[in-house]
């Protein structure tokens, strides 16, 4: 099992900025792709941005220009570097971390982000 343990969510006002991060432990071998997730209040959940081991991102057209996706490997921990934060953007924010192997998904528990003035 791999856990995912997020933190760094908050409430900011528009314009703002926040950071993210997700430290996975446990059976973390074998992980080839990590990255964040978000789910407003009546939506369903939409990619953020990921990250390969390799390096490799990818981004929603909706953040693209204003948030990055980047990875310490010395931590083992992903960050989501989010900038020019718009009430759009509210919604709580998953970690999550793919194996190809097992075809596994692991999930974290939610880091709520809230924009507003």
């Amino acid at each position: 099992q791999v856990q995912l343990v997020e933190s760094g969510g908050g409430l900011v006002q528009p314009g703002g900025s926040l950071r993210l991060s997700c430290a996975p432990s446990g059976n973390i071998l074998g992980i080839a792709r990590m990255g964040w997730y978000r789910q407003a209040p009546g939506k369903q959940r939409e990619l953020v941005a990921t990250i390969t081991n390799g390096g490799n991102t990818n981004y929603a057209d909706s953040v693209k220009g204003r948030f990055t996706i980047s990875k310490d490997n010395a931590k083992n921990t992903v960050y989501l570097q989010m900038n020019k934060l718009k009430p759009e953007d509210t919604a709580v924010y998953y970690c999550n971390a793919w194996k190809p192997l097992n075809r596994n998904d692991y999930w974290g528990q939610g880091t709520q982000v809230t924009v507003s003035s």
